[in-house]
């Protein structure tokens, strides 16, 4: 899954949430979300260590950011429907 549709699926997990819909959110489904950020996570690092280019490495490092941010979010989604459960 690619790293927009993975974050649009956190997205309408969380508005589930807000609907109070979070019996239709299941926690191994956010774990599979938390898996692929974390799995593009660790492909980022490698990409940035390989890269030699220092504008390569920006752009690279901007990814990590957002992949990092989602995988928070994730995780804090988890625990709020863990919590409802």
């Amino acid at each position: 899954m690619a790293l927009k549709k993975t974050i649009a699926r956190l997205n309408e997990y969380r508005d589930r949430l807000k609907n109070k819909e979070v019996d239709q959110i299941k926690v191994g489904h956010v774990e599979k979300i938390i898996a692929k950020l974390e799995a593009k996570d660790a492909e980022l690092l490698q990409r940035l260590e390989e890269a030699k280019k220092p504008e390569k490495k920006e752009r690279l490092k901007a990814k990590q950011k957002i992949v990092r941010n989602q995988i928070a979010r994730a995780r804090w989604l988890r625990k709020q429907i863990k919590k409802s459960s």
